[in-house]
């Protein structure tokens, strides 16, 4: 990236980036520049009108990633300060930190033939050209957020990364949101033909805080409220599924790692909202966009995918709020034995995933159990459920053809990787981008015996005279995520009303 600004000896430059520590830069401008910088790292919060802090006016519903008073901001947005300054036309200069140098670095000793050449050696598994890109990006410019789908090979491309780092005797926290996540990535080094034992340390509910290997890989929930000499030997951050941190936690973690020069943030899909985009940018570096599902599929990476949305018309009702229609729809009789049916006439292995877990999962999970046949294992997956016993499900699943198994978006729609899946049953509304993308990413993986996946999105027509019930309204969402993702979908209608 080359800028240029005015040299401050001469004409007055207006605005001028220092780098703070490696988590901020400041900005120094006429406090009028300053105001305009503010409006453009200021978002309204998405839902704040319902959160009680603004209900009871103590805050704006407002989130500011730009102070005015001190000039800080997160380094991973210099980017976004020098375009918005070429498009004002005002002139900017980088000074340099004597401590912590430019604002804005490249690492110019990292080739992209010097990637691939280290990743094929480092692994068992051929890279694929968009993951050497990847890797070659990340280390080349020191800081950046990696988009990359369930399925892509992002544990290969995290793995590149550590290792890379670990040879040359740096410290690396890789920070994931799941105990299941730690120990499948720990399980995925050693899969690639590292020494993960040696070089590894394992931090969760439990386990020892402090050790002297290289490379921890922590769940942020066990680490987010550690005091700062913790963080202070770290120097390569690392953050997968960075999405689903908490915002709080993570910038908690991020801001006391202040000596951390490399940092990288991966995830499958944002929320698509600016503020998320913006602020996980900040704190890891600028957003590149490793490949896209349909790519995937059409190269043969993964499976081909089929989505049927099948929209079950009830009897029309009117519904005050969404709990109400949510409890409707979840304790429907008819609808849940609709479920049980088409998971037990379902071949191959097959996902039914449900929001609620005593209301609406357990009468699943009890429904498809006991109307099971010749021995066909159905599982049930939940929060309450230990990371040792859901591994051992997902093993057993690779090994078997035409299991159920039942469980919560939290568990299963992000991070566990079952190849030989090949239904996945949508049984709880939902709009979320994240959790939808997250969760076809479980049926896409390719199997020895599996060329195709099938996602059923079950939605529900409740509406009341011309006004679309909440629920149809989520499906509407998800229908939009769908064109924009180029999935193939039908629609089918099923009449589940009363008659008389």
């Amino acid at each position: 990236m080359q800028l240029s600004g005015r040299n401050s000896s001469e004409d007055m430059t207006d605005i001028i980036i220092k780098k703070k520590n490696e988590v901020y830069i400041t900005v120094k401008a006429e406090p009028a520049i300053c105001q305009e910088l503010s409006d453009l790292f200021t978002f309204d919060v998405p839902g704040a009108k319902f959160m009680p802090q603004y209900r009871n006016k103590y805050w704006d519903g407002k989130i500011r990633l730009f102070s005015p008073a001190t000039g800080e901001v997160y380094v991973g947005l210099v980017d976004k300060i020098a375009s918005w300054a070429k498009k004002s036309e005002y002139s900017l200069e980088f000074e340099d930190n004597e401590f912590y140098g430019s604002p804005f670095e490249e690492n110019e000793m990292i080739s992209r033939e010097g990637v691939r050449e280290y990743m094929t050696k480092i692994s068992k598994y051929k890279p694929r050209d968009y993951q050497v890109d990847a890797v070659y990006d990340a280390l080349r410019y020191n800081r950046k957020l990696l988009i990359s789908p369930t399925a892509s090979g992002k544990s290969l491309m995290i793995y590149s990364v550590v290792r890379y780092f670990a040879e040359k005797n740096k410290k690396v926290l890789l920070v994931v949101p799941t105990t299941s996540l730690v120990e499948q990535m720990y399980k995925d080094f050693k899969d690639y033909g590292w020494n993960a034992k040696r070089y590894c340390h394992r931090i969760y509910s439990g386990r020892e805080k402090t050790n002297e290997n290289p490379v921890t890989i922590t769940t942020w929930q066990s680490i987010y409220k550690l005091k700062k000499p913790f963080f202070q030997d770290f120097e390569v951050a690392i953050g997968d599924e960075a999405h689903l941190f908490k915002s709080k936690s993570l910038v908690s973690i991020m801001t006391k790692m202040n000596d951390a020069k490399y940092r990288y943030g991966f995830t499958g899909t944002l929320d698509g909202s600016q503020t998320h985009k913006w602020v996980l940018e900040g704190l890891f570096g600028p957003s590149y966009k490793v490949t896209q599902t349909k790519e995937l599929i059409d190269k043969g990476h993964l499976s081909k995918l089929q989505i049927r949305v099948l929209i079950l018309k009830h009897n029309d009702q009117k519904f005050e709020t969404y709990e109400d229609e949510l409890q409707y729809i979840i304790g429907h009789p008819k609808r849940n034995r609709f479920i049980r049916n088409l998971a037990l006439d379902l071949k191959g292995n097959t996902l039914v995933l449900f929001s609620r877990v005593a209301t609406h999962g357990q009468i699943l999970f009890d429904s498809i159990n006991n109307s099971v046949h010749n021995g066909r294992k159905v599982f049930y997956v939940h929060g309450g459920v230990e990371a040792q016993e859901r591994e051992e499900v997902r093993t057993i699943t690779e090994n078997e053809s035409n299991a159920i198994i039942v469980a919560s978006y939290g568990t299963f729609s992000t991070g566990i990787n079952i190849k030989n899946l090949h239904n996945v049953i949508f049984a709880s509304p939902s709009k979320s981008r994240i959790r939808n993308l997250q969760s076809i990413g479980r049926v896409l993986r390719k199997g020895d015996k599996k060329s195709k996946a099938v996602l059923y999105d079950i939605a529900d027509d409740i509406s009341f005279k011309s006004r679309k019930n909440y629920t149809l309204n989520h499906l509407v969402e998800r229908i939009k995520i769908y064109n924009e993702e180029k999935f193939n979908y039908e629609i089918i209608q099923i009449n589940l009303r009363n008659n008389g």
